[in-house]
């Protein structure tokens, strides 16, 4: 039954927790210390830090520990708790994954409709744009040093970046051996 009431539970915070992780947080919360008081405040406190500091969305890593630490509190031994990790994730990820094969499906069918070309054309300079924005926001002193302060490494830093560019853009360089490149060679070029 604690199965069952786990997958709900998830399900419904993953089809319903707009806004990231973070937003799904005070949902997770409410539901397993308020409502179902499968945690204490002081368990999901924890959960919430380990949460953080692991790789991978925050709403994801935090159904997983709720998933393991309900179980166990609930008596069952650990390798259950693996079984409760298994379907709290599964069920807070799956509203999305179905989502996702829905709007593919419909944009199959769809795909070649004036309607649709006309919505994708539009959506590719936004998404130039926020690309754009995110570099403008990396363009720090913390990145590329200033003029002012050490040339050599702002104008080696300046180099790299458009290099990487040129090489992705124009010689169809695999971004991932680009970014190995610009490692190696900013190692190079600092050190």
């Amino acid at each position: 039954m604690l199965f069952l009431e786990l997958f709900y539970v998830f399900f419904k915070i993953g089809l319903f927790g707009f806004g990231g992780g973070y937003a799904m947080l005070s949902m997770i919360q409410g539901e397993v210390v308020t409502a179902h008081q499968w945690l204490t405040t002081s368990q999901f406190a924890d959960i919430v830090a380990i949460s953080q500091s692991t790789p991978g969305p925050i709403g994801i890593n935090s159904a997983t520990y709720v998933g393991y630490m309900s179980t166990v509190n609930e008596g069952y031994p650990a390798a259950m708790g693996v079984v409760g990790s298994l379907v709290a994730t599964t069920a807070v990820v799956l509203p999305s994954f179905l989502l996702v094969l829905l709007v593919l499906k419909v944009l199959k069918h769809y795909r070649e409709h004036a309607v649709t070309k006309t919505i994708f054309q539009a959506l590719r300079p936004t998404v130039v744009g926020l690309l754009l924005a995110a570099v403008l926001v990396l363009l720090t002193k913390d990145n590329f040093s200033s003029p002012s302060e050490n040339m050599w490494q702002f104008c080696i830093s300046i180099f790299l970046s458009v290099a990487a560019f040129v090489g992705t853009f124009f010689f169809k360089i695999n971004p991932i051996r680009m970014i190995l490149l610009s490692a190696v060679a900013g190692l190079l070029l600092y050190y």
